[in-house]
């Protein structure tokens, strides 16, 4: 049970890096302040970081890990894009890093309550990812 547990958080939390660089991402090129931007990229390289380290657990348990839903991505790229084209402004781009986060924390506090039995390490790894989230979240309110 804690194998697969662990395995299942750790996936989730995978897909949900991969869809916080990916949004990130999306937003960099409408970033006006310097500040901003900065935030926003040192966010997405902790991310990438994080993942570096989730990938190498999920290894050890010879698992390739998650994509985010593609669904969910196209959405969330529709929006952002719709968004920034009728608005394109650090507001918008701080208003849908913020949804953005708080989505991601939602699903990743649930995740980590849904697989109780996961490894320390892995919990660990979900209770940073979703720090990360409301970290940038606060970060964004100054931008609002």
């Amino acid at each position: 049970m804690i194998e697969k547990d662990t395995v299942r958080l750790l996936r989730e939390c995978d897909a949900g890096i991969k869809m916080g660089v990916d949004s990130i991402n999306d937003v960099l090129d409408y970033v006006g302040d310097k500040e901003l931007y900065r935030l926003l990229k040192t966010c997405g390289e902790g991310h990438e970081r994080l993942g570096d380290e989730l990938r190498a657990c999920l290894e050890r348990y010879g698992d390739e890990g998650k994509d985010p839903n593609p669904m969910a991505r196209g959405m969330s790229w529709v929006k952002t894009e719709v968004m920034l084209k009728l608005c394109e402004s650090d507001e918008t781009v701080a208003d849908l890093m913020t949804d953005g986060c708080n989505m991601g924390v939602k699903s990743l506090s649930k995740y980590l309550n849904k697989y109780k039995a996961a490894d320390e390490k892995s919990k660990s790894i979900a209770k940073r990812l979703i720090a990360l989230e409301e970290d940038l979240a606060i970060s964004m309110r100054g931008y609002l």
